[in-house]
């Protein structure tokens, strides 16, 4: 039973990854609970109340915050989910298979947006999702496109949150700012150490793995959703 973040960070670095939003999806969840579930005593889980130990929801900006060994972000099924430092060259040697980002643009597998997005991270270290959108020159009306190429780049492994900014110090100082999630390329969240260890990993022996570990959390996962969850 998952009763505050501590469980929360405990389990999932057992685990090794994990859906974020609620649901296992076939998969597996470290939370599972539903949004519109009530707390309880046995349960004092509750989602979007602003409470640090208890809100699934604040917990992952926490990990971003206080940690160095958790990513998160849309990494399975286009969905929010985690992935832990131990685990994380395993996903790499499949889903980049060691190939750089310019090398999966001139290979044709990155859009035109997700390198407009890309180009402007890696050049400016980290980057909030508004300033992301101003200085690439994205308008409103790309607004689904740019949200397909910012999930394409999560899902790739290419980009991924590290935190949270708001607009303005003024936005920041009040209760109900809204802030703004910010990215930075994967290479600079973990550093080259995980690259060379993902470049040392067979695609075939980090698939066995990554599919012993999904069965190990959940017997019952369908090997057509194991797939795609490994893959993105």
């Amino acid at each position: 039973m998952i009763r505050c973040y501590a469980d929360f960070v405990e389990t999932l670095l057992n685990a090794g990854f994990s859906m974020g939003g609620g649901s296992d999806d076939g998969i597996y969840a470290v939370v599972n609970t539903d949004w519109n579930e009530p707390p309880s005593s046995e349960n004092p889980i509750r989602w979007h109340t602003g409470e640090p130990d208890t809100d699934p929801w604040e917990w992952r900006i926490r990990v971003l915050d206080e940690r160095n060994d958790i990513a998160y972000g849309k990494l399975f099924f286009k969905k929010s989910g985690y992935i832990t430092r131990e685990w994380y060259p395993y996903f790499l040697t499949v889903r980049r298979g060691g190939i750089s980002f310019n090398e999966a643009y001139e290979l044709g597998t990155i859009s035109h947006f997700a390198k407009r997005i890309y180009e402007v991270v890696a050049g400016n270290g980290t980057l909030a999702l508004h300033d992301i959108k101003q200085i690439a020159g994205f308008s409103k009306e790309d607004k689904s496109g740019f949200d397909r190429a910012l999930t394409e780049l999560q899902m790739g492994l290419f980009l991924t949150m590290c935190g949270k900014a708001h607009k303005s110090l003024r936005q920041a100082e009040s209760n109900n700012a809204w802030a703004s999630t910010v990215f930075c390329t994967t290479e600079s969240f973990f550093g080259d150490a995980v690259f060379e260890e993902a470049a040392k990993i067979a695609k075939d022996t980090a698939w066995e793995k990554l599919k012993e570990q999904i069965l190990k959390l959940n017997q019952a996962a369908q090997e057509k959703k194991i797939n795609k969850f490994i893959l993105g």
